[in-house]
């Protein structure tokens, strides 16, 4: 894969097992600013640009890892280069978080009549 476009994610410590989109991310690598463990990073599906890419492979029960510190956890397998969100991990800080809207926001666990 090659650098698509100067594309950039920002790993804030060389423990994190994921990174930060600097802006949308496409298909291709990324550079890594910040305190990165590699130079580039794989991007293997589209990421919005403030949203979190995983560096490595990260397994269902695994922590999500960011700051230095445990921010969640993945809810399912997570491949090396797919966007880290709502739909494959719940934070450990908002007990909800897991149940809204990847795009959106929106509780998904809620029925309005």
């Amino acid at each position: 894969m090659t650098e698509a476009a100067g594309q950039a994610v920002f790993q804030i410590d060389p423990g994190d097992n994921v990174a930060t989109a600097l802006e949308d991310l496409t298909v291709g690598e990324a550079a890594v600013h910040g305190s990165p463990s590699k130079k580039t990073a794989v991007v293997s599906q589209d990421v919005p640009a403030g949203h979190k890419v995983a560096l490595r492979d990260i397994a269902a029960g695994e922590p999500v890892v960011k700051y230095g510190v445990v921010i969640g956890q993945a809810t399912k397998d997570i491949e090396r280069g797919q966007w880290v969100h709502l739909h494959n991990m719940k934070s450990r800080y908002d007990l909800r978080s897991s149940s809204l809207d990847a795009v959106t926001g929106a509780p998904t666990d809620t029925c309005y009549e």
